[in-house]
C-alpha cells in the first residue's frame, strides 16, 4: 500500500528554498505567540511569518491514524508520502522513499539540516533516513553521515554514554564541532554541528532558562545559511526545525512554548533578511508537523481574558523547575515551604504577580510535603520528561492565571497553519495536506 499526493506543474526557479517546521506548533501556539509580541513585547509588528502573503491550513493524518506521530508526519512533510506512525523516510509497506532535500541535492542543491532536538530524531531524519522505527539510532546516525549533506546540526553530541558516533562520522569526511565555541572551526564541506559533551542530547535547552554556553536555534541556522552560501552559494535547501516547541508543548508548559516559538521567530528572520536581498530566486515555507497539546487562549478561570503578561514572569521552564524539585527531594538538608514559597515568587511571580487563594496554596503545600519532603508522587509522564504533582500544580496555576488551556500531553489531529513567501508561495494557499508541500516546493524548483 503507498499513499502519496499529486504534483501540480509550474513555472517557477526557487534557487534559494527554506523549510521552516515549528515541531507541535498548532495555530493555537502561534496565536498565544503572535498576542504575547503584540500585549507584552508591546512590538507594532507581527511575527515574521504572519506577515507572508500566502496563509493556509494543512492538514497532518498519517497513514493508519488521524492523529500522526512525528516520524509520519516529517515523512510527508518531507517525502509526499503518507506513512504508519514511527516510520521514517519508508512507505507503508517499508519502502524507502526519497525527500525533497535528497532530490534537490541530486540536482546540485547544497542541503542544510538544522535542529533544536536531536538531529537524528524524527523530523530531521525524515530528509536522510530510511528506518522502519524512528527509535532506530545507530542506523539513523549512519545514514546522516552517508547522506552527504552539506550541514546537519542538532542537540545530540558525537559521543554519549551509550553511543560513540565518531567513526561513522569520520569514514564518511565529516567534521564534527560541538558547541557555539567551535562554530568558528568549520573548514570542511561536510559539517556536523552538535551540542557541547555535557548537554542533552535530546535537546539544546530551552529559551527561557538561558542557559551559558549552549546552542541557540537563531545560532545554528545562522552558521548554516553562512556554510551553504560559501560552499553551494548557487542554490541550496535548508530545513529548520523549533523541536524544543514540541517538548514544551508535551509538557503543557505554556510560558515555555511562547518563548520557543519566539525564538523560532528570530531564526526565520533570518531567512527572511535573506529573501529581501533574493526576492525573485527564493521560496520560505512555514509550517508544523502537528499540532502538540491543543492549546489554546481562553479558559475557565479568566473566561473572555488571555492575560498573558503573567508569563513575563515565569523565569524557568517546566522541565528545569522539575529537575530543581527531585534536586532538593534527594538532598540532606532540610527544605522548608517558605524556601519554596521565595522561589514561587521569584520565579513565577506566584502570591506577588499572580494571586494564590488560601485553598491553592494548602493544596500547593500538601503536594509540596508529598513530592519534596516526603518522597511518595506519583509522576505525570510526558513523551520527553516526568514531573512530580508538586511541579504540575504550579504550571496549572501559571497557565490557569494566563489564559492558556490545554486538552493532551501528546498529539492532537488539529490541522496545522502554512505560511509561504516568495517564488511559487502562491501555491501554497487553500486546504493544503503535508504530502503536497514537497511537490510544491520541487515545483517552485521549476521541477
Amino acid at each position: 500500500m503507498m499513499i502519496a499526493c499529486g504534483l501540480n506543474s509550474m513555472a517557477a526557479d526557487a534557487k534559494y528554498i527554506f523549510y521552516f517546521i515549528g515541531d507541535g506548533m498548532g495555530m493555537g501556539p502561534v496565536m498565544a505567540a503572535e498576542t504575547y509580541n503584540r500585549e507584552v513585547l508591546k512590538n507594532d509588528k507581527p511575527l515574521t511569518m504572519m506577515q507572508f502573503p500566502a496563509v493556509s491550513w494543512c492538514m497532518t493524518y498519517s497513514a493508519n491514524s488521524p492523529v500522526t506521530d512525528s516520524a509520519a508526519a516529517g515523512t510527508a512533510l518531507s517525502t509526499g508520502t503518507k506513512t504508519r506512525n514511527s516510520m521514517l523516510g519508508m512507505n507503508p509497506d517499508t519502502v524507502p522513499v526519497e525527500s525533497v532535500a535528497k532530490k534537490l541535492h541530486d540536482l546540485g542543491y547544497g542541503v542544510g539540516i538544522v535542529t533544536s532536538v536531536s538531529q537524528y530524531d524524527a523530523t530531521p531524519g525524515a530528509f536522510y533516513a530510511h528506518v522502519a522505527n524512528r527509535s532506530m539510532l545507530p542506523q539513523i546516525a549512519a545514514h546522516a553521515a552517508e547522506s552527504d549533506y552539506e550541514f546537519i546540526a542538532g542537540a545530540y553530541p558525537l559521543k554519549t554514554a551509550q553511543q560513540d558516533f565518531t567513526t561513522v562520522m569520520h569514514d564518511n569526511d565529516v567534521q564534527v564541532v560541538a558547541g557555539p565555541d567551535e562554530i568558528d572551526k568549520i573548514n570542511a564541506r561536510r559539517i556536523m554541528l552538535t551540542g557541547p559533551e555535557d548537554g542533552s542530547p535530546w535537546n539544546i535547552g530551552y529559551t527561557i532558562d538561558s542557559i551559558e554556553g549552549r546552542l541557540t536555534l537563531p545560532m545554528m541556522a545562522e552558521a548554516c545559511l553562512s556554510h551553504l552560501e560559501k560552499y553551494t552559494p548557487g542554490r541550496f535547501f535548508m530545513m529548520v526545525e523549533g523541536g524544543n516547541i514540541d517538548h514544551a508543548l508535551h509538557g503543557n508548559d505554556g510560558g515555555t512554548v511562547i518563548k520557543e516559538i519566539i525564538n523560532f521567530n528570530d531564526a526565520l528572520r533570518l531567512a527572511y533578511d535573506f529573501y529581501l536581498e533574493h526576492p525573485d530566486e527564493t521560496l520560505i515555507v512555514v509550517t508544523a508537523d502537528h499540532d502538540t497539546g491543543g492549546m489554546a487562549m481562553g479558559n475557565a478561570k479568566v473566561k473572555y481574558e488571555a492575560p498573558l503578561d503573567k508569563f513575563s514572569y515565569q523565569r524557568v521552564s517546566k522541565e528545569v523547575f522539575s529537575d530543581y524539585c527531585k534536586a532538593i527531594a534527594r538532598d540532606r538538608r532540610v527544605y522548608r515551604w517558605e524556601d519554596m514559597k521565595e522561589y514561587l515568587i521569584d520565579n513565577f511571580g506566584l502570591f506577588d504577580h499572580i494571586p494564590v487563594s488560601e485553598t491553592e496554596e494548602s493544596k500547593l503545600k500538601s503536594l509540596f510535603e508529598a513530592a519534596i519532603v516526603m518522597r511518595n508522587s506519583e509522576d505525570q509522564k510526558t513523551l520527553y520528561a516526568n514531573f512530580n504533582s508538586f511541579a504540575v500544580e504550579v504550571f496549572r496555576l501559571v497557565n490557569d492565571a494566563a489564559g492558556i488551556g490545554f486538552t493532551t500531553l501528546s498529539h492532537t489531529g488539529n490541522p496545522v497553519p502554512v505560511f509561504a513567501v516568495g517564488v511559487g508561495s502562491e501555491k501554497f494557499t487553500g486546504l493544503n495536506n503535508n504530502c503536497n508541500l514537497p511537490g510544491l516546493i520541487l515545483n517552485a524548483a521549476g521541477l
